[in-house]
C-alpha cells in the first residue's frame, strides 16, 4: 500500500503526545484529503498513523509543559478511529479520544489549525450534517 502525496494540503513537523504513556515523539505530518498521516521520518514510504478527519474537531488548548498545542478530538467524545503501525509493524487501532499536538511557533499552530478545519469542513459528510442541523434549529 504506497501512499503518495502529490498535492498535500499541509505538511510538517510536530511533536504528538502519546495515547498510553504521555511521552511527546516528533512526527512529520501530513494533512491530505480529509485524513492525517504521520512519519517517523520524512524519508518513510509507510505512515506510522492515519488519523482519518471524519466526526473531528480541532482545538487550540494550552498544556504545562509544551508550547504552542491543539488537539484533534472528536465530536461525541468516542475513541477517533485511527490506526497506526506498533513496534513489531502491526497494524493496530489507536486508542486516543484526543490527539494533542505541539508546533515549534504559534504561526505554525495557527496555520495546521486553519488547515485541519478547512480540511473537516470540506467533507461531505460533514457538511450534510450541518444542513441536517440548520433544518432542525429553522423548525424550532
Amino acid at each position: 500500500l504506497m501512499h503518495t502525496f502529490f498535492n498535500p494540503d499541509k505538511e510538517g513537523w510536530l511533536c504528538k503526545q502519546g495515547g498510553r504513556y504521555k511521552s511527546w515523539k516528533r512526527r512529520w505530518f501530513i494533512l491530505n484529503d480529509n485524513c492525517f498521516y504521520y512519519f517517523e521520518f520524512t524519508t518513510d514510504k509507510e505512515p506510522r498513523g492515519i488519523i482519518p478527519l471524519e466526526n473531528i474537531k480541532v482545538r487550540e488548548i494550552t498544556d504545562r509543559n509544551k508550547e504552542h498545542c491543539f488537539e484533534l478530538y472528536s465530536a461525541g467524545n468516542e475513541v477517533i478511529k485511527a490506526c497506526k503501525t506498533d513496534s513489531e509493524g502491526k497494524v493496530v487501532e489507536g486508542k486516543h479520544t484526543v490527539y494533542r499536538m505541539s508546533a515549534s511557533t504559534e504561526e505554525e499552530k495557527d496555520e495546521w489549525i486553519k488547515c485541519i478545519q478547512r480540511s473537516i469542513s470540506h467533507n461531505p459528510f460533514y457538511d450534510m450534517l450541518a444542513v441536517r442541523k440548520r433544518k432542525v434549529q429553522a423548525n424550532v
